[in-house]
């Protein structure tokens, strides 16, 4: 952007000295206008990257476009063009919106949009792109993705210059058809619209591929960063139990794929409606219609154009103020249809506790109510999107004639022609269009910020679990230099604050295996996730072996969509296990009947018995050989003398991995080596304490 900014600064001292020589008002108003487009080309390299690549397009088309409005200005434009040269006020008006991207980047909105678009264009990762006739090949992602940016933002441009030429087109057709001049009229149709029509028929094939390739990657990306930043260091469960984000899936699928859609259909389609207001301005500007100040004999400069403007920006105002309170509509409509959702996914989850208290109805109800949350907001919503309704088709029918009803006097009065009227009342269509751009997509925009709120509250929430209150460095880990795993000084609270555990220090490393006892709400889980590295409620210390591989299995066992043979893996991928060692673990916890169904897809969780996914977590166990295995009630729904069993099957299979377990069964005792009770304190918490091994009962 530095090298670029120097190229400005040239060019603009150029048209200053070119300016001054010719006395030309409009050269020198292009260059100090190049000037102030080279400090901010310059101040640019601190603007987020999605800004600078507008930046630096507007910078080089400065240049591209200043040069060649200089060339007649000194006498250089070669006239075997046939074609009207560059007026001076086109680089101008280039560098003014290029002055107005640097400008608008302090707009704490705008601030948003570019930090979370500007990760894709700068990825280092390296894909594989395939472009005929070139055929495939490697190129780092943010590389593709500004190409194809940039060539998009190209291509744009190139159909506003073929909008331009077709406007010419439709003035020289009017009047030959005025004139009753035939062989004009067939030479237009058929060599000047037929090969621009052709051409712009091609650009747009280009462009919707174009469009399809660099949506999906930027999709896949920005889903793949988010899945990341969700489920790295257990992020996804102390969000969840911090409650600080609702709905973190329709963050991911859904608030990323309407990010993407929206700012390239704002981005792109906002270039290039600037590009039409500059192009088409220059028509309206030199339109030849007189305008006097009342009582004065000063005429308007450009007097359609301000007209056009002034329409506009009157109208964006008065949209803005009936359509504010959109933004805060949209997102809460968001809200209430993801919360629908997922009370359908968790009735779909727990199908089988719901049928067997016949809690349907209560179910029923459940969701009705979700649904009428729904429909609540969304007649606040519909009437707000009437009001907004009302007021821009009334605008865009009023726009339509709006221009005739200024130009008709004009044309009975024979100071234009009828092509020219027809040109002009194009121009002003596209001009205004152009201008009302907010107006006409207002909807869309506070959709488009509901999103962005989202993403945003949503990376806030990964950035407090990282660094925050709730990560993981509450409690701080530390490399245990005797092989053991401690704790010591250490507090840990529930997500209220209130605290729960408290101790000064404990060793679970003296004895082979540990049982933890205690009462109900004691805090016995709470110090397993916390050994475990998720509980961000509390502080301490953590001693844990290096390179120690801790595994915790929970009452629950969670099994994930799939085949058999997966769930048996997990956390592991499906393949990495043999089907000898994985049949040898089923067998060993007495899951040997379903060795033949390892590849079978089902619903695992809803079709084995708590008793047999508490089975198939301990074959996990055995496939795994962990160096700690915490067992947090996991044999709760055996049978004893299967428990029994179970833990002998773990001893004997596991001898040098060390076990600590939680359970409320006496009979527990005489399976492990040590027992922690968890005693009572006087202020309500529980410090666990080593107590002497009691005979089993």
């Amino acid at each position: 952007m530095r090298l670029l900014s120097i190229f400005v600064a040239a060019l603009a001292a150029v048209a200053l000295v070119v300016g001054q020589q010719t006395g030309s008002a409009a050269v020198i108003g292009m260059g100090v206008i190049g000037l102030l487009l080279a400090v901010v080309s310059f101040r640019s390299a601190t603007l987020p990257f999605f800004l600078r690549i507008f930046s630096g397009v507007f910078a080089v088309e400065y240049v591209l476009t200043g040069a060649a409005a200089l060339l007649p200005v000194v006498g250089y434009w070669p006239p075997e063009l046939q074609i009207p040269p560059v007026p001076t006020s086109l680089p101008t008006t280039i560098g003014v919106f290029g002055i107005l991207i640097y400008a608008i980047s302090f707009v704490p909105a705008i601030a948003r949009i570019a930090r979370l678009a500007s990760p894709y264009f700068e990825s280092d990762e390296i894909t594989t792109a395939n472009l005929w006739p070139i055929g495939p090949f490697r190129i780092r992602l943010g590389a593709l993705a500004i190409s194809l940016f940039v060539f998009l933002i190209v291509l744009n441009q190139l159909q506003v210059g073929i909008t331009l030429r077709l406007s010419f087109f439709n003035r020289d057709m009017y009047d030959a058809l005025q004139n009753k001049d035939a062989a004009a009229f067939w030479y237009q149709l058929f060599w000047v619209f037929c090969v621009w029509a052709g051409i712009w028929v091609i650009s747009g094939l280009i462009e919707l591929f174009a469009n399809y390739t660099i949506l999906i990657r930027w999709r896949q990306f920005m889903a793949n960063e988010y899945t990341k930043a969700w489920l790295d260091h257990a992020t996804h469960y102390r969000i969840a139990l911090a409650g600080s984000v609702d709905n973190p899936d329709q963050r991911i699928a859904e608030d990323t794929r309407a990010f993407v859609n929206q700012t390239y259909n704002f981005a792109l389609p906002l270039l290039s409606q600037v590009s039409t207001l500059v192009s088409f301005s220059i028509i309206l500007w030199n339109i030849p219609v007189a305008f006097n100040l009342p009582g004065t004999s000063f005429a308007v400069p450009g007097y359609i154009f301000w007209v056009a403007f002034f329409y506009a920006a009157a109208a964006t105002w008065l949209t803005h103020i009936i359509g504010r309170p959109l933004i805060r509509l949209e997102f809460e409509q968001e809200k209430r249809e993801a919360n629908f959702r997922f009370s359908l996914a968790r009735l779909r989850e727990y199908s089988e506790q719901i049928a067997l208290m016949v809690g349907e109805p209560t179910e029923r109800g459940h969701l009705a109510q979700r649904f009428r949350d729904i429909v609540e907001n969304f007649y606040r919503l519909v009437w707000r999107r009437l009001k907004l309704t009302t007021f821009t088709l009334s605008y865009n029918q009023l726009s339509v004639v709006l221009p005739y009803i200024i130009l008709a006097p004009y044309y009975f009065a024979g100071t234009i022609t009828l092509g020219i009227m027809m040109q002009v009342a194009g121009a002003f269509d596209r001009v205004q269009t152009a201008l009302s751009f907010i107006i006409n997509s207002y909807s869309s925009i506070a959709s488009y910020l509901a999103s962005i709120n989202r993403l945003t509250s949503f990376e806030r929430a990964v950035a407090e679990a990282h660094h925050g209150p709730i990560s993981e460095e509450a409690l701080g880990r530390e490399t245990s230099r005797d092989g053991s795993l401690h704790i010591r000084e250490a507090t840990l609270s529930l997500p209220n604050g209130q605290p729960i555990v408290r101790l000064g220090s404990l060793d679970l490393g003296k004895a082979h295996s540990t049982l933890l006892i205690g009462p109900s709400g004691s805090g016995k889980s709470t110090l397993f996730r916390a050994i475990a590295g998720i509980w961000p409620f509390g502080d301490g210390k953590v001693g844990v072996p290096a390179d120690a591989q801790i595994m915790l299995l929970p009452q629950r066992p969670y099994l994930p969509q799939g085949s058999l043979r997966a769930a048996l893996a997990y956390p592991a991928t499906e393949g990495a296990y043999g089907d000898e060692a994985i049949r040898d673990a089923m067998k060993k916890v007495q899951l040997g009947h379903l060795t033949d169904k390892l590849d079978e897809i089902d619903l695992w969780g809803q079709r084995l018995s708590g008793g047999e996914q508490q089975r198939l977590a301990v074959a996990r166990a055995l496939l795994t050989e962990p160096d700690w295995l915490f067992l947090d009630e996991a044999t709760a729904s055996l049978d004893e003398k299967l428990e029994n069993e179970i833990y002998a099957t773990i001893e004997r299979e596991l001898p040098k991995t060390r076990i600590v377990s939680i359970g409320h069964r006496t009979t527990l005792r005489a399976m492990h080596e040590a027992i922690v009770t968890m005693e009572p304190n006087a202020d309500g918490t529980f410090t666990p304490t080593p107590t002497e091994k009691a005979p089993a009962v």
